[in-house]
């Protein structure tokens, strides 16, 4: 059978053979470590044979107290650890009773990294098995913490940093990277992290650091990146521009780039230039557009009626709020076969200077162009809100506490089930908390947010914020792509990862006023997110993996990273 390249969860990649799929799933395997099943013995290969000392040193292959009898034997292993043989499952047990007794959740996190330091395996059995109660931890609201204090809790650098220093040379650091097979790579310039604005280079796996506007982190003696302002205009986009033909370069042309937390300005050029010759995302304008269109679809059980039967409000005409609203659109066309021109006048945009409108058209940056519709001026949401009557209300302005009780009461005049999305990240930027949203609506909102929120008792009954989390797409988005052997990203394909999220909330769920399914099974919902993508890309010839696996959902199963420790010959 052919041979295909899958992905894996970690930051290597594994080859399969369709249909036999080993335990770990995926990628180029050259020591069959992660095709090996779980009872299969397998070498802990690094450079040589991984032993003693420097098996425990390393995070990929070492088990700590999970070492048996054998092993310590095999490996050089007796008395360089205590006598007691642990289980994985007893390590996690004792990990999680660990991190419970931490009050702050830095030190949650700190944790966290300190332990996919040295034990990766563990690390990832850890946050796949407790999903729910640590992604808060290593994601938002808790990572945006991180990122503005990485200088003075930085330890050990975990991914690549690309500076202005290294231009003409990005190829050469590409391939100081130890792993080669590399099949996703995230990317940011640190110019607009979650809400929190310019964090330079205090972020995710490849920096792109051009310097920074922040002057608190310009005057931080802890500071980790290029102390100078942001490059602009041609001298980044020559750095970008090397960036990207560098990857392509080294790891082929089905390498896919997601881009993350660019500043308006890049996000939309940078998606714009590169889309239409490289295996490109970005998780801000797509992502979250993808993820909000499915609460949307799924929330119709709830409200009633179609798309093309609401309109909708939005505070933030960013990368986040157009791309929601270009989605938004796009299904709506699908749907009803109008016009995308037509199907956009359903959807009203609020920026920081009030209503887009068409008399505004000519002092608009140009993603905002297609929403301004004709209308008279508006300044405040409020008064928007009264003009508009939207049935649903969207925020990704990063504003805290834009939607006040007189905006939500507004809401709740005209609807008798407002659909309320505060979705701006960390919480501190959340446009209004979930139990102001249940308590000023009397308890008739529907309401999600883009970090989490605890349940809400109002009026003797419990209501379950949901949270529209990008984490919900962009794992199942991704493996999707790369088990099609997918060429490029068309909308086409983020339209089928929202409807196969949607259709991932049950009638319990509902029940408790959710619109998203639980975490929990993020797995599962990965796995079918995946396979409707990689489907889309087989229909819209865009996908090179051939022949189509006969499942897909089995498949996109088969390829994901297990964490399960591997026993050592």
């Amino acid at each position: 059978m052919e041979k295909t390249v899958t992905m894996n969860g970690g930051d290597y990649s594994v080859v399969e053979e369709e249909g036999k799929a080993g335990f770990g799933g995926g990628v180029e395997d050259v020591y069959g470590e992660d095709s090996a099943t779980e009872d299969q013995l397998v070498t802990p290969w690094t450079v040589s044979v991984a032993s003693g000392y420097t098996l425990l040193r390393d995070p990929h292959h070492n088990k700590g107290l999970g070492f048996n009898e054998k092993e310590r034997d095999a490996h050089y292993l007796r008395g360089l650890l205590p006598p007691a043989v642990f289980t994985q499952e007893l390590q996690e047990k004792k990990l999680m009773h660990n991190l419970r007794k931490y009050d702050v959740p830095l030190h949650r996190y700190m944790a966290m990294m300190d332990l996919q330091e040295r034990n990766e395996r563990l690390f990832y059995k850890l946050l796949i098995d407790n999903v729910e109660e640590l992604l808060p931890v290593v994601y938002t609201p808790t990572v945006g913490e991180a990122c503005q204090k990485y200088g003075s809790i930085f330890s050990r650098p975990q991914g690549l940093y690309i500076s202005l220093k290294e231009k003409g040379k990005i190829l050469e650091v590409l391939k100081n990277w130890p792993e080669k097979s590399i099949q996703v790579i995230v990317v940011t310039d640190g110019e607009r992290i979650l809400g929190l604005g310019d964090l330079g280079c205090q972020c995710l796996p490849v920096t792109i650091d051009v310097g920074t506007n922040n002057e608190q982190l310009l005057k931080d003696e802890f500071y980790i990146g290029l102390r100078h302002k942001r490059a602009t205009g041609q001298e980044y986009a020559e750095l970008l521009d090397e960036f990207m033909n560098a990857v392509k370069q080294n790891y082929g042309e089905k390498v896919l780039v997601q881009f993350e937390d660019f500043a308006n300005h890049n996000a939309f050029e940078l998606l714009s230039r590169y889309r239409s010759t490289h295996l490109v995302f970005n998780d801000d304008i797509q992502g979250t557009a993808s993820v909000v269109l499915a609460g949307l679809i799924a929330a119709l059980k709830l409200v009633g009626g179609t798309l093309a039967d609401h309109t909708f409000l939005f505070l933030g005409a960013g990368e986040a709020g157009t791309g929601i609203a270009e989605l938004i659109a796009l299904e709506i066309s699908k749907q009803t076969k109008a016009p995308l021109e037509e199907t956009r006048k359903k959807i009203w945009l609020v920026d920081s200077r009030g209503l887009i409108v068409s008399s505004r058209k000519e002092s608009l940056q140009h993603f905002k162009k297609p929403w301004a519709h004709e209308h008279e001026p508006v300044k405040a949401l409020l008064d928007a809100v009264k003009a508009i009557k939207p049935t649903v209300l969207i925020g990704s302005s990063g504003v805290g506490k834009t939607f006040t009780k007189e905006v939500v009461e507004a809401m709740s005049s005209f609807n008798k089930k407002p659909l309320i999305l505060a979705l701006s990240n960390p919480t501190s930027q959340s446009e209004c908390t979930a139990e102001e949203a249940y308590t000023w609506s009397k308890g008739r909102a529907i309401f999600a947010s883009g970090s989490p929120f605890d349940p809400v008792e109002y009026d003797g009954k419990v209501f379950v914020p949901g949270q529209a989390n990008n984490a919900y797409i962009f794992p199942g988005f991704g493996l999707g792509l790369i088990i099609s052997g997918a060429i490029r990203v068309h909308d086409d394909m983020l339209l089928a990862a929202s409807e196969a999220l949607a259709v991932q909330v049950g009638q319990e769920n509902f029940d408790k006023g959710l619109i998203y399914p639980p975490f929990t099974n993020i797995r599962k919902i990965s796995a079918h997110i995946a396979a409707k993508v990689a489907a889309k890309a087989y229909e819209l010839g865009l996908a090179s993996r051939l022949p189509r696996p006969k499942d897909l959902v089995k498949y996109a199963e088969s390829c994901m990273y297990s964490p399960i420790y591997r026993s050592y010959r």
